[in-house]
């Protein structure tokens, strides 16, 4: 795994704002990786920090929660954000982080 594109996913990870949520695939479009949303994934699963980032404000690109054990947490920590989660799914139209 390259270090400079992890430490970068991380970052913009880290930068999410509190109520927003964002991709995996909007993540790495805006790391400079287009078209590697698993590799964002990756960074998440694997990095040592990632009890400490805000793990639970990454999604789907259909608005979806992603399927695992730690499912359940994710949509009570956006909750706690006033994040809407319905059905397991959040509407980005909504609450999609935009950078600008």
């Amino acid at each position: 795994m390259n270090e400079e594109a992890a430490n970068t996913v991380i970052w913009i990870i880290e930068s999410i704002p509190y109520g927003s949520v964002a991709t995996y695939g909007q993540i790495a479009e805006i790391a400079g990786l287009p078209r590697r949303a698993r590799f964002v994934a990756r960074v998440l699963s694997t990095s040592p920090d990632a009890a400490s980032l805000p793990w639970h404000r990454v999604i789907r690109a259909d608005g979806r929660i992603a399927p695992r054990p730690s499912a359940d947490e994710q949509i009570k920590r956006l909750q706690a954000e006033c994040v809407e989660v319905i059905d397991g799914r959040v509407n980005l139209s909504r609450y999609q982080w935009s950078e600008q």
